[in-house]
């Protein structure tokens, strides 16, 4: 009998979810839904936040629509989702941030939307230029940017130190759902994902504590790091007929998956038109320095295995695209036609 993964990407704008046969490595079903989860930020136009509750209702509805009997045979899952970003939640020893509703010999989760934060995205650039420049230099050959993890929990922490305390827990929203799904206590990081935060030294794989301890940073909100591919833990329950205990990968940033799932040959490059844009190529025998930092256009992240991959990012958050769609509507325009305007 044919056996089955579940795959589950947790993008900016949508939520993906496919069952693959692992026979024939071909997808037999799949759904995709917008999550329409941005919400207003209260630093106005430089913050971008989304609600985790709308996403992970999103995840809940898009794995419904599979079909149960191929759920029902679903041996591993998954789960990926945009790198960068940071949410917040508290667990204690009475309670989670998450609900496990058992109906009809089958669970689902539900945010506890008290008990977790708002998703501060990879888009999100509170962290100006000056803010930047004056945290200190990480232990790492990647640098930090506004809408990193780390950047955003340094912003946090002087601006918000009263919020920041009411959680235990942080991740990104891939770690989130992994944590929820196996009903963990402290959530798990992948290589991949730690370093897409900033203060990981990729050459030792720990994050860079004395220095994050010397400036103040809150240390203990930092998740456990693990090899990109392990397995992080297993369903809690039946969920959406898939069997309890299945095992449930660590989680893996989306762009690194997005690499995989397209290279053939290792001469290939992957070009991702997205929310962002990004050309990219695996790199053999790549040694990451302890820092600090260095200036370059390109950049190089942790892969699987031990091999890294190259990336040239504009980060423009769409900006560039948009800005192309609006030149193609003026054009139109001024060709005589009517063109509805984003």
């Amino acid at each position: 009998m044919a056996k089955y993964n579940l795959g589950i990407d947790i993008g900016t704008t949508s939520v993906k979810v496919c069952i693959v046969n692992l026979s024939t490595n071909e997808v037999e079903a799949q759904h995709v839904k917008d999550t329409q989860s941005n919400i207003p930020s209260d630093t106005g136009h430089s913050g971008n936040k989304q609600d985790v509750f709308k996403i992970i209702s999103t995840l809940n509805l898009c794995v419904s629509k599979l079909p149960k009997h191929l759920l029902q045979e679903v041996e591993a899952i998954g789960v990926c989702g945009q790198m960068h970003g940071v949410v917040f939640w508290k667990n204690d020893a009475t309670q989670k941030a998450w609900e496990i509703i058992e109906k009809d010999t089958t669970i689902r989760y539900d945010v506890v939307p008290e008990r977790v934060s708002n998703l501060y995205t990879w888009q999100d650039n509170r962290c100006d230029s000056a803010f930047l420049d004056r945290l200190p230099k990480p232990q790492s050959h990647l640098n930090i940017a506004s809408g990193f993890g780390c950047a955003t929990m340094f912003w946090m922490k002087k601006h918000k130190p009263e919020k920041l305390k009411k959680y235990n827990c942080s991740g990104t929203i891939s770690d989130f759902a992994v944590a929820m799904l196996c009903n963990m206590n402290k959530p798990m990081m992948s290589y991949q994902n730690a370093a897409s935060w900033g203060y990981f030294n990729c050459a030792t794989k720990q994050w860079n504590k004395e220095v994050l301890q010397q400036a103040d940073f809150p240390v203990n909100l930092l998740p456990e790091v693990g090899q990109s591919g392990a397995i992080a833990g297993s369903l809690a329950g039946d969920w959406h007929s898939i069997p309890k205990g299945t095992p449930v990968g660590i989680g893996l940033g989306d762009l690194q998956c997005s690499v995989l799932s397209t290279v053939e040959r290792s001469t290939d490059a992957v070009l991702n038109i997205s929310t962002s844009a990004q050309i990219t190529f695996v790199v053999d025998q790549y040694q990451p320095s302890s820092g600090p930092p260095k200036a370059s256009a390109v950049d190089h992240f942790p892969y699987f295995g031990h091999q890294y991959i190259a990336v040239a990012a504009s980060l423009n958050g769409g900006n560039a695209l948009a800005t192309f769609v609006k030149m193609l509507q003026q054009w139109t325009l001024e060709l005589g036609f009517n063109v509805p305007q984003c």
